[in-house]
């Protein structure tokens, strides 16, 4: 089964805090809805650009998209 990467792009000066603040409250929706996590955080893309992001397995996707609305998503690559 593939794993998906979930993404929210959070923009703009207080862009870190935002995403921080968001991954928390999504750490309390995977909990609340005991979903399997591959991993999940916050990535910096450039000053005023960093996602929050989780990564689950594929047929966890369609829930977390229809409750969470993320902006985008990718298969999930391992990072060596």
């Amino acid at each position: 089964m593939r794993t998906l990467k979930l993404i929210w792009d959070i923009k703009g000066p207080d862009a870190e805090l935002t995403a921080q603040h968001h991954l928390t409250h999504l750490r309390e929706y995977i909990k609340e809805h005991k979903v399997e996590v591959v991993a999940s955080g916050v990535e910096h893309m450039n000053g005023v650009h960093h996602i929050c992001f989780t990564a689950v397995k594929e047929k966890d996707m369609p829930q977390m998209r229809d409750d969470l609305k993320p902006h985008r998503a990718q298969l999930w690559q391992e990072k060596s």
